[in-house]
């Protein structure tokens, strides 16, 4: 009886991986006039990130004003965005009950006229087209367009982040098939008409979340205006935690337990479906090879450590430059994945993490 509930459930969180990743789509390149733009760039203490997206902005095929608006940089931020000529803008202290992210954010939308504002996290890099291909997106579908970008890992314990950006990807529903899914964002990269942004409040409507991107794509559905959410592939790319493994574990445990509450019901259901039959694989098939009592057992679990670590292979090359041992020993990075779900648990039920020298509200 165990070996068929087992069967079942590997199974169906295999199906579930096929699903929640059946209308996966990425930007496409556009060389297209892009109209009026400004990138605003909310940047503290980025001065390892922030001169490759500027670079990348000031390659791009379409014009766009770049402001960067400084949240007390204590490093080398606002003169590396001085150098690369772009303007750079204080906000002062944020307003009570505001976190750093969501007034820098609001300043800058304040701080220029354009027409369509570009959100954009500083880890994140463009390609020389993906702003004419996010402005065709938005010409497309208006309302806000969000990219989740393409991970770029280089060092080996960046690849530790394998399971969290599959998870993400998958739990948040917006690639999965069915309608009636919770709204859900990303936030590295945001599109948005400045008349749209203003009927669903802006940033002043998530002043205090630290979800703030999810809480946007709530406000933007309660004003009646439409999310559309794609992956960044080749166009869009990012490399969120440079400054080692401390950063890592710090950036992951921030909001991860308060993100696993704010997905859509049925795609964190089948997530975590998916999530427990890797840990069921990698449990069974280790103790089938330890205690080695019953060959054929052996083989059938080994066969499906195969199959899980073949159908991770093809997400993870969906969603970042993962390397080989990322999926093919997938419990390495699955054991990480568990113990900074623990601590990001923690964190949320002390209400507080330390983030970029700052105590952020957790819960709020």
């Amino acid at each position: 009886m165990l070996e068929v509930l087992y069967a079942v459930v590997l199974v169906a969180a295999v199906l579930a991986g096929y699903v929640l990743l059946l209308r996966f789509r990425v930007v496409a390149a556009s060389g297209s006039a892009a109209g009026d733009v400004c990138a605003i760039i909310p940047a503290r203490n980025e001065q390892n990130s922030l001169p490759a997206l500027l670079e990348s902005l000031d390659r791009s095929t379409v014009p766009v004003r770049v402001l960067v608006i400084d949240d007390a940089s204590t490093d080398a931020t606002v003169a590396l965005a001085r150098e690369a000529g772009v303007e750079v803008i204080s906000p002062g202290t944020p307003a009570p009950g505001w976190t750093g992210k969501a007034w820098a954010c609001h300043v800058g939308a304040n701080s220029t006229d354009a027409e369509l504002l570009l959100f954009l996290d500083a880890d994140t890099v463009l390609a020389s087209g993906a702003l004419g291909g996010i402005v065709d997106l938005h010409r497309r579908f208006g309302g806000l367009i969000s990219v989740q970008p393409y991970h770029r890992v280089q060092r080996t314990y960046e690849q530790l982040s394998a399971y969290f950006n599959a998870v993400a990807v998958m739990a948040s529903g917006v690639f999965a098939s069915g309608v009636g899914r919770r709204p859900m964002a990303f936030g590295p990269c945001l599109l948005t008409s400045r008349d749209d942004y203003e009927r669903a409040g802006g940033h002043a409507a998530v002043r205090g979340e630290i979800l703030d991107d999810v809480e946007l794509a709530a406000a933007y559905e309660k004003a009646g205006l439409s999310v559309y959410c794609v992956a960044g592939g080749s166009q869009i790319r990012m490399r969120s935690y440079p400054a080692g493994i401390r950063q890592l574990v710090a950036g992951w445990t921030k909001n991860m337990a308060s993100g696993a509450a704010a997905t859509d019901p049925r795609a964190g259901l089948a997530t975590g479906l998916w999530i427990c039959a890797h840990h069921l694989v990698a449990v069974n098939t280790l103790l089938a090879m330890w205690t080695a009592d019953e060959a054929l057992d052996a083989g059938i679990w080994l066969l499906a450590w195969v199959v899980f670590a073949l159908q991770l292979r093809v997400i993870l090359r969906r969603v970042g430059s993962f390397c080989w041992w990322t999926w093919a020993l997938f419990p390495l990075p699955l054991l990480t994945f568990d113990l900074l779900f623990a601590i990001s648990t923690v964190n949320t039920l002390r209400g507080s993490v330390r983030w970029r020298g700052r105590t952020v509200r957790l819960g709020a």
